[in-house]
């Protein structure tokens, strides 16, 4: 009781979202790796809220940091190896029972390139660099139409018959098609658009979760985030800047091994 009441009055830490996000994902995964085994459904809401926890505090990052071109550039090799990585362990341990698409690193780069590209769009505007503005309204589109090329490049035979150009396609670019979320991507930029205004941002998660109950899926959970987001004080808390790209991964792999040890035992 005492430490729900220390929580209201001190808020949540940038780093206390990321803890709240790391649990909830763990707990998702478990279910994810063990379906062969039984694992209740139940464990999967646990999960409904990270990518919204996650979508919300990269806007926190990407508004805040040193380096925009870094912190993405960051994320486009961390999604480029978790492809990589997911891919090569699939293929060594040959577990069929349980596929692994994870790769929020993607989810957070395509948020994170529409999001530069929202500041490209109001730079040009602010300062009548029309190519600004072009560029930026390019850029945005971008992971949708590579989301179109990617559709046109994986009905082609040819392709299809060649397993590198698969790879590569779904490994390199940066689609919304292929992003581990999809659309609900799209909520990234729409929270970057209200990053100034905590009510409007959730406000736009609830609006995104009604749809998702309306269209009878279990994402609409994503609407329990808002209590924590709420919670969030502004504050960065501590360091964790690696960890997460550390831990990601790394916990997948664990898990997974550990599922196909057991199932073939």
């Amino acid at each position: 009781m005492f430490l729900i009441s220390d929580t209201l009055k001190k808020g949540l830490s940038t780093f206390d979202l990321k803890v709240l996000g790391i649990v909830l994902m763990l707990i998702d995964h478990v279910h994810q790796m063990f379906v062969p085994f039984g694992a209740p459904n139940w464990l999967d809401w646990f999960g409904r809220p990270v990518a919204t926890l996650f979508f919300f505090v990269s806007v926190v990052g990407f508004t805040h940091t040193h380096s925009k071109k870094a912190y993405m550039l960051r994320l486009y090799i961390s999604m480029v190896l978790m492809s990589l990585f997911t891919f090569l362990l699939s293929k060594i341990v040959g577990y069929e029972q349980v596929q692994l698409i994870n790769n929020i690193f993607r989810d957070l780069f395509v948020g994170t390139l529409m999001m530069y590209a929202i500041d490209l769009f109001v730079e040009g505007k602010n300062t009548a660099n029309l190519k600004k503005s072009f560029a930026g309204i390019l850029l945005f589109i971008l992971p949708a139409l590579l989301s179109v090329f990617v559709l046109s490049a994986l009905s082609n035979p040819l392709i299809l018959q060649n397993p590198y150009g698969v790879l590569a396609i779904t490994t390199l670019l940066p689609a919304l098609l292929l992003a581990e979320n999809s659309v609900m991507v799209l909520l990234i930029p729409l929270l970057y658009l209200a990053r100034n205004n905590r009510k409007i941002q959730c406000l736009l998660i609830a609006l995104v979760a009604a749809i998702y109950f309306f269209l009878g899926s279990t994402q609409w959970i994503m609407i329990f985030a808002i209590i924590p987001i709420m919670l969030y004080n502004g504050e960065k808390g501590k360091g964790m800047k690696y960890f997460f790209y550390v831990f990601y991964p790394a916990h997948i792999a664990i898990l997974y091994l550990l599922s196909a040890f057991l199932y073939n035992r």
